[in-house]
């Protein structure tokens, strides 16, 4: 998996749609290992989507099936249209507009 180093993104969401998508367990049971679970459960905090969600990957969670749907409901279901993300090391904020993040930097930032 491919991860920035040293730059935990977080988000500030200005407008949130949430879309029914099919429940499939399977596929969370493949995908959960593979979550920086730390930055996965700060982003849906930040964008007020946490509750229920622990800190922390639970045990044997491929037998809880509540907790793959809390998984499935933050990771598939939930998008931020309008929002930011943040680099916590430099402050520069990134534009989310219409559901598509701007990641380039300017110029002078280069």
């Amino acid at each position: 998996m491919l991860r920035p180093v040293n730059c935990s993104v977080w988000r500030t969401a200005k407008d949130v749609q949430v879309s029914e998508i099919d429940f499939n367990p399977e596929f969370l049971v493949r995908i959960i290992p593979k979550l920086d679970w730390s930055a996965f459960y700060k982003a849906a905090e930040s964008i007020g989507h946490g509750e229920g969600l622990p800190q922390t990957v639970i045990s044997e969670f491929e037998n809880d099936e509540d907790f793959l749907k809390k998984v499935h409901h933050i990771l598939l279901e939930v998008e931020v249209i309008d929002g930011e993300l943040i680099c916590p090391e430099s402050g520069r904020k990134f534009p989310i507009n219409e559901g598509i993040p701007n990641m380039l930097l300017n110029e002078d930032e280069l």
